[in-house]
């Protein structure tokens, strides 16, 4: 027998061996597939030593199946506290949270040079996608998955080489090295290679290609878009700058000469002219309003001004970069600019009212803290000159029909104190109809408008990524780079990362945020890339200040190789050196989409942006469809400056900061007279005061971003009991998430790292955590039930004998248990015990009339799809639709295979986000209108089975998958009384699972309620 052949018998018995092993381990959750343990058996299947070499071989041979890698030892514990100790047999190993080091004893050199402490344990196992219990089917697939592995590899060695030279070579490079004691050991090709500094990168072209050649592409870029490199436009100063300014430019930025748009926004203050200025991502458009700010500044050094800015990581940019400047202007270093926000500490905002010149803060703190204390704001805004508002695109539908008030609440107080000069200047994104947009938000006429971008900008190349989906997987084994798409955007970010391709990656939600970095954590330290690791930095809403402080120090330095990122760092924050963008799922409109991807190439250099689609129909429509994401039309921008509600809330506000007149209609509209008649106190001498309910302080009784306050506390108690250990608030989170992420015996996600939730408090809304490396999450078992309780209104609809009725609506979820998942595998099942989270909201629902009802059920229609189609697509044409919710339909609970005894009204229900929202009853109001809007979208659209213009939403908190196009057209025809002929209809085949919807009854409605005409 040839040498050659005799290498892969010997190689197929020893993975026939680990087969048989790692079959029978996986199939127990409760044991742990550490090498030394896998190792000992199958050294007895073998009768002979199994060397790390040979264990090496297997992974080059099959990268993509073969997991063999150092992890935290820590990482062993299988199923935690949870699990029921009775439950176990008294002869099987324990791998629980109390689980102890493992000793590496056996021969053949399993303990590793330099290796004195268990930090790290080998681990090996194969990477898995169970559909089946029979694992035999398992070990035969994987048998045949290495034969042809060999075939593949012999078909490929060029004549005269040897393929297990070959292999052996390759071999070399998958030899684990554990990360603890990567001082003491030889560094293989992997471990050393240097990341280039960003100037000696790859470029984008080659970097791509070799992306091409890599074993795990499998063709997943469907689409790739160049746009070419775009030169400078200059502009000229109708006035030149001053020397000092010139200076200060040159030397903190290197500008010596002005782009076309900036030039032109300085020039229209310079006429004291309001300004939108609306062009790309990076194009200097602070500069805008920084250098009119200095001009102002050397002509009177007791000019003031206020920068607004929608979060405070991007006021933290911005601050530093005008520190910058004003340092590097003779004159003008002892100006002193400071951060006013909820982080300011109390004793720290006297001072800054009385000495500093310039103000960075948000319309919170501006609703808040400053109007209602003007009095110690005066002298400030008399010397006030300037107001910059950041990212307007930012501003709009409830949270930015909130802000229009606070606007013309503040141009109020700056009159009354006699200063009617301020400018007002304005920075956005790409966005429609930008002069209209500031017009309505500042409630002023003079704006000067300008679109026409100046600046340069590198070659770019958008990436459509289609992951496969799982279902199209080999049930047996999922290969990486095709265990969906999280894996697909990890892999991918590494891949850049490794080349000195600075990255961001973007996630929808927080905590897909948390799972990314949880996976980077754990992909790096397994390759032994703890210098990598160290670069990498997660990034979103929630986090403590010192952490966001932290983190917005290390971006803003430019230290960093990636960041995982929700839309906290989507808007214009300059976090250094940043050439690639993924988008993981497509975000939640064309606006964020192009906004994200802007955020690649801020230095003029090539980039790259980079959708990684989801297994979701929104996701699939693009990647079917990509020019949509480059010819599609931005929605416009919707503030509702006429709504009553807003209003009354802002009268209360200003009538505290002083009292109102009718006079005061020239800021707050034609309604001011009618709502402070009846809304407000009127004194003898015809001025108007809050309502006493509103007192002392009505801007606290005001939501601007229609968010409930109650938040949770989060705190780690890891380190309680042990010498100087103390617990230690690491973030707090909304109600409404926590009901859903904090439960006892859970998994919590802070920076990646993972917590047992221990304990939680509802009545006093704190949780304790303790830290634990868990290799599992968790994911609630709940239910979220929108009912209508009380009809308050009901409403003609437009030639119809249906209603709409508008009311109270309750909304109650119960988490009563949580699965544990590792991969796509649920390791186990368990209850508990939550109270219901109840929230009493105002809403307004169509019931599904009952002769459709019965002609749907005849004809095989699944209506949980067609109610939630129909329910979307309502939304998609109601222009504040983002602060209204319906109750999403789950797929595993629609398709479910066992019958549920839950059933649910066959109604469409729109309700409030918030307690203290108001949207929908506006939208009851023009419920009829845009009910036929609805339909005839639907009727019309191209798409075959749904798209996001008319029954998806990128909202959607089940993702769009139960979804019917031709139910939701039916619904909305039978509301509307348009012809349905039941011959007609096609009977549907392949709906799965039981039917989950019974007849809507009849909500009764108070005593006295009409019908309103339509």
């Amino acid at each position: 027998m040839q040498p050659e052949v005799v290498q892969v018998f010997v190689s197929l018995q020893i993975f026939k061996a680990l087969n048989t092993v790692l079959a029978f381990v996986s199939s127990r959750r409760h044991l742990a597939t550490t090498f030394p343990m896998i190792r000992s058996s199958v050294e007895g299947l073998l009768k002979r030593p199994l060397e790390l070499s040979k264990v090496a071989e297997l992974k080059a041979l099959l990268p993509n199946v073969v997991e063999f890698a150092y992890i935290p030892q820590s990482d062993l514990r299988i199923h935690g506290e949870t699990v029921s100790q009775q439950k176990k047999r008294s002869n099987s190993p324990d791998f629980t949270l109390h689980s102890q080091p493992l000793a590496i004893d056996t021969p053949s050199g399993s303990r590793l040079p330099g290796h004195e402490e268990e930090e790290h344990v080998l681990v090996l196992e194969f990477t898995e996608n169970f559909r089946t219990t029979k694992s035999g089917n398992l070990v035969d697939k994987r048998n045949q998955r290495f034969k042809d592995a060999v075939d593949e590899l012999m078909k490929a060695t060029p004549e005269g080489e040897v393929s297990m030279d070959l292999l052996q070579a390759a071999a070399r490079d998958h030899i684990p090295v554990n990360p603890s004691a990567k001082k003491a050991l030889p560094a293989t090709d992997s471990q050393s290679l240097i990341i280039p500094e960003p100037k000696d990168r790859p470029s984008i072209d080659d970097i791509l290609l070799e992306i091409k050649k890599q074993q795990w592409y499998k063709n997943q870029i469907a689409d790739r878009r160049t746009f070419k490199e775009k030169v400078a436009i200059e502009g000229l100063l109708a006035e030149p700058l001053s020397h000092t300014i010139q200076q200060a430019l040159q030397e903190s930025r290197n500008i010596t000469s002005l782009y076309y748009h900036q030039a032109a926004a300085i020039n229209a203050i310079a006429q004291r002219k309001h300004v939108i200025v609306s062009t790309s991502t990076a194009s200097g458009k602070s500069v805008i309003y920084q250098v009119p700010l200095l001009k102002f500044l050397e002509e009177n050094s007791n000019a003031t001004a206020i920068f607004i800015y929608p979060t405070k990581a991007l006021a933290q940019d911005q601050r530093t970069a005008l520190e910058q400047l004003l340092l590097a202007c003779p004159g003008l270093q002892h100006v002193k600019v400071a951060t006013y926000d909820g982080d300011t500490p109390q004793d720290h905002r006297r001072t800054i009212r009385e000495t500093a010149s310039v103000i960075f803060t948000n319309f919170d703190m501006l609703h808040a803290s400053i109007l209602p204390h003007e009095e110690l704001w005066r002298t400030f805004i008399k010397n006030l000159k300037l107001v910059a508002v950041d990212e307007l695109h930012y501003y709009s539908n409830l949270f930015g029909s909130h802000v229009a008030q606070i606007i013309r609440r503040f141009r109020r107080i700056c009159a009354a104190v006699g200063n009617q000069r301020v400018i007002f200047v304005s920075c956005s994104a790409t966005i429609t109809k930008p002069s209209q947009h500031m017009k309505r938000l500042f409630g002023v006429e003079d704006v000067e408008e300008i679109v026409e971008d100046g600046a340069p900008s590198g070659k770019k190349d958008y990436l459509v990524w289609d992951s496969p989906s799982i279902k199209d997987m080999d049930p047996g084994v999922a290969k990486l780079g095709q265990s969906g798409p999280m894996c697909e955007a990890i892999n991918l970010m590494i891949f850049l990362m490794m080349r000195g391709v600075r990255v961001i990656l973007f996630c929808k939600i927080r905590k897909a945020c948390e799972l990314a970095m949880k996976a980077l954590r754990q992909r790096l330290s397994a390759d032994g890339r703890l210098d990598v690791l160290a670069k990498v930095m997660p990034y979103r809403g929630g986090y403590s200040q010192e952490d966001r402080r932290r983190i917005e120090h290390e971006a803003f330095s430019g230290h960093l190789l990636g960041i995982v990122a929700t839309n906290a760092l989507e808007l214009g924050v300059d976090i250094g050196v940043l050439d690639a963008v993924i988008m993981l799922g497509f975000p939640f409109g064309i606006a964020n989409f192009r906004q994200q991807a802007g955020r690649a190439g801020r230095r003029s250099r090539d980039s790259l942006a980079v959708l990684v689609a989801e297994d979701l129909p929104i996701d699939k429509n693009y990647v079917e469809s990509p020019d949509k994401l480059y010819n599609q039309p931005m929605d416009d921008l919707t503030v509702d400056i006429e709504s009553k509600v807003i209003i009354e809330a802002h009268l209360q506000c200003a009538a505290h900061e002083m009292p109102l007149s009718k006079d005061d209609a020239v800021y707050f509209g034609a309604s001011l007279g009618e709502l402070c008649d009846s809304k407000l106190r009127k004194d003898k001498d015809g001025w108007y005061h809050p309502h006493p309910k509103f007192l002392p302080y009505p801007a606290k009784h005001i939501s601007i971003r229609g968010a409930d306050d109650d938040k949770y506390t989060i705190i780690d108690v890891t380190k309680v009991g042990l010498p100087n250990g103390a617990p230690r608030i690491i973030e707090e989170i909304e109600l409404s998430r926590a009901i859903f992420e904090l439960y006892e015996g859970g998994v919590f996600m802070h920076q990646g790292l993972t917590f047992i939730v221990k304990e939680v408090s509802h009545d006093s809304k704190v949780a304790r955590l303790v830290r634990a490396d868990v290799n599992w999450t968790t994911k609630p078992r709940n239910n979220r039930n929108v009912d209508a309780m009380q009809t308050h209104r009901i409403k003609e609809i437009p030639r119809s004998p249906h209603r709409a009725y508008f009311g109270r609506v309750d909304v109650t979820t119960v988490v009563f248990g949580f699965r544990k998942i590792r991969g796509n595998k649920v390791l186990d099942v368990v209850d508990v015990d939550t109270p219901p989270y109840e929230r009493q909201v105002t809403g307004f629902w169509f019931d599904v009339p009952k002769d459709l009802f019965g002609l749907m059920k005849e004809k095989h229609f699944n209506l949980a799809e067609a109610i939630h189609s129909a329910s979307h697509a309502w939304m998609n044409r109601f222009a504040l639709s983002p602060d209204l919710r319906t109750e999403c339909k789950a797929a595993e609970k629609e398709y479910n295979k066992e019958e549920s005894q839950r059933k649910r009204p066959a109604r469409l229900i729109l309700y409030d986000a918030s307690r203290k929202g108001s949207v929908s009853a506006q939208a009851f109001d023009h419920c009829g209108e845009v009910l036929r809007q609805a339909h005839d979208t639907v009727e019309t659209c191209p798409c075959k089975d749904g798209c996001d213009k008319c029954i998806h939403s990128a909202t959607c908190s089940e993702g769009n998958v139960v979804a019917s196009k031709i139910g939701a057209l039916l619904i909305l025809k039978a509301l509307l009384n348009l012809d349905i002929d039941a011959n007609s209809v096609a009977t549907q085949f392949g709906s799965q699972g039981f039917e989950t919807i019974v007849e809507a009854t009849y909500i009764r409605p108070l005593d006295g309620v009409q019908v309103e005409l339509a």
